[in-house]
């Protein structure tokens, strides 16, 4: 068995230990501290498949992976320091990075191949559509983006998109994506059951 591929599986569940105590924190600096360590994890596990498998599928979900890391980071900063200044400041960041983060997908989509561009492309969509959507009013749109971005990114650690290598499969990597879809159908069900109750509790980041 590839070693790069144990490792990936290894970061994989780092990752959802992590996952599973963020959505435990109730302040947003310990959560976005938490949620930079995961996503940071996220990233290693897409490195680490890709050493195994071929890099050029996994590039733009290290470029997403990389995005996460340094958008939670940034969110901890801002609510740490919690200063007219740093907010500003912070917001400027992150929509530079938002548009670096476009063109920079633009290229990983075109260095993909040929065959999984279609699925690349649809991530990068995705993805910009959940960081709008976490400006936007109300809790459903984030989660729609979160469903959207957990599909297609559970898609590229299969074999439709996971071309080479004797392991065309990334268990940990699809676990991940399953259990952010989890989370957002026990959102529903609860805010069905107690609809102003569940929009207070669980309008997490």
């Amino acid at each position: 068995m590839n070693n790069w591929y144990i490792a990936a599986q290894v970061l994989g569940l780092v990752t959802i230990i992590l996952e599973i105590i963020t959505y435990q924190m109730k302040e947003k600096t310990k959560f976005f501290m938490v949620s930079s360590l995961s996503s940071f994890f996220w990233l290693l596990m897409f490195i680490a498949i890709g050493l195994a498998t071929g890099m050029d599928t996994q590039l733009s979900l290290v470029l997403a992976a990389v995005y996460s890391t340094l958008r939670n980071g940034l969110f901890y900063w801002m609510f740490k320091k919690d200063t007219p200044e740093t907010k500003e400041l912070g917001l400027r960041i992150l929509l530079f990075m938002v548009a670096l983060s476009l063109v920079a997908g633009v290229f990983t989509v075109l260095s993909a191949p040929p065959q999984v561009r279609w699925l690349h492309a649809s991530g990068v969509i995705a993805s910009v559509f959940f960081a709008v959507s976490q400006y936007l009013p109300g809790v459903h749109y984030v989660r729609g983006g979160v469903v959207m971005v957990a599909v297609l990114v559970g898609l590229t650690q299969t074999p439709i998109n996971i071309l080479e290598g004797d392991l065309r499969w990334n268990i940990m990597g699809i676990a991940i994506e399953l259990a952010k879809l989890t989370s957002v159908a026990v959102f529903y069900i609860r805010y069905l059951s107690e609809p102003k109750k569940s929009q207070i509790q669980l309008a997490k980041p």
